[in-house]
């Protein structure tokens, strides 16, 4: 990467800061998608449980209705599947059919509302070393079990899928925004091996004090010859933090975590930047951007 792209990238990060925004507890997923018969995607879902069987999860499975190549399908995992699921739109999928029409998993929560927060506050989020009780610095609920949650997705919720669709095992894309976003970076530098591509929108880098951050160290030695992609998306309304008000400086973190990983061999790593955009609107907008890039 060039001195000036690397620039470009600072630039950006620090006139767009990142930050979470507390999701509405109220709002109800949109399921009006899975009750149409015209599209270009067949819905089926899945149903299975954590390993300590708190929590219930949901896999809402698009298949193109189109023969999978000799490959197998591509696959694109989003989180927070209820949201995720809820900002599809006809118009996407045809698109997504008419190009590389990959499989579509929204991994989600055997729950009506649209974002199940005691469950992704867990999930999603990295156990922090010498605490013996993990807790999210937000809302106080129990955090830290991203871990154990990536072992499910690989191990169980994978070959599951497997054994319905034919996939492609090399051409499989992270999607997470927020705390989504937090748990795909934690995905990518501690197993760089489960994806080829990681899509983080909005990533919460402010989660205690930048944890994320100190994970990203070591990453070139965890990567060793495979090459894999980063986009990395944000909106240039994002305050710095959950509380804070939208500012020209977003912090030593966002700054950080791009020079580093601008350094790292073998991955590609791009930054879009969108304009006049908050929090919330990024989920919606980041996922379209990674189908319209899926559809070319």
């Amino acid at each position: 990467m060039s001195k000036t792209t690397l620039a470009a990238l600072l630039t950006l990060a620090l006139i767009s800061p990142l930050a979470l925004a507390q999701p509405d507890r109220q709002q109800k997923m949109d399921t009006a998608l899975l009750q149409r018969h015209d599209l270009a995607y067949a819905f089926s879902h899945l149903d299975l449980d954590a390993a300590d069987g708190q929590r219930h999860y949901r896999l809402w499975i698009g298949q193109p209705k189109r023969p999978a190549p000799a490959s197998g399908y591509p696959v694109l995992w989003m989180l927070d599947g209820n949201a995720a699921l809820s900002a599809l739109n006809s118009q996407q999928l045809r698109a997504l059919a008419d190009g590389q029409a990959p499989l579509l998993v929204a991994v989600g929560y055997q729950t009506e509302q649209r974002i199940e927060r005691a469950g992704r506050t867990l999930d999603y989020t990295p156990a922090l070393p010498g605490r013996a009780e993990q807790r999210d610095p937000l809302s106080g609920q129990p955090s830290g079990g991203v871990d154990a949650f990536l072992d499910l997705l690989t191990t169980k919720m994978r070959p599951l899928l497997a054994q319905r669709v034919p996939i492609d095992p090399h051409r499989q894309t992270l999607w997470g925004h927020s705390y989504g976003g937090l748990a795909v970076l934690h995905a990518l530098f501690t197993r760089p091996d489960a994806f080829s591509d990681y899509a983080a929108a909005s990533p919460s880098l402010w989660w205690n004090d930048g944890a994320i951050i100190a994970e990203a160290h070591g990453l070139q030695q965890r990567l060793g010859p495979r090459r894999v992609r980063l986009l990395l998306m944000r909106g240039s309304e994002e305050p710095a933090s959950p509380h804070g008000a939208v500012r020209a400086d977003a912090g030593q973190a966002a700054q950080e975590l791009l020079a580093q990983l601008a350094q790292v061999s073998g991955l590609k790593l791009r930054f879009v930047r969108f304009q006049g955009l908050g929090h919330g609107p990024m989920l919606p907008a980041s996922l379209a951007q990674v189908l319209r890039e899926a559809s070319r």
